[in-house]
């Protein structure tokens, strides 16, 4: 499974969406979602580092987070290569974060448009 945490959603989920339909990942998830910095940023009565108060001044509403079961290895690298070419640098602070766990037992996992032709 891929996860992705997309703190600048408006510039780029869109565009990574649909670069994921046309390598082949027929679905994912995404859910609004809020980051602990953010969360102790946007309340002034809770101590916090004045830089990283400073990362989250607009207190925008939060976050997106994107996840999608990849049930095959050379599309889940591509996906990885989506997000990476459309986001880039991500050790740059507040742009988010990637990470893949295995998954063991799907139930009700759209199968490959190209699975049904044929």
């Amino acid at each position: 499974m891929l996860v992705l945490v997309l703190n600048k959603e408006e510039e780029h989920l869109e565009r990574i969406l649909e670069r994921f339909v046309e390598i082949g990942i027929r679905g994912a998830t995404i859910i609004d979602s809020t980051g602990m910095g953010q969360t102790l940023a946007c309340h002034n009565n809770l101590p916090i580092f004045g830089g990283l108060r400073r990362l989250f001044e607009n207190c925008r509403p939060g976050n997106k987070t994107v996840f999608s079961v990849i049930d095959n290895e050379e599309r889940l690298q591509k996906a990885k290569t989506v997000v990476q070419e459309e986001i880039g640098d991500f050790t740059e602070p507040g742009v988010g974060i990637l990470f893949t766990i295995p998954v063991n037992n799907v139930l009700g996992l759209a199968q490959d448009i190209n699975d049904k032709e044929g």
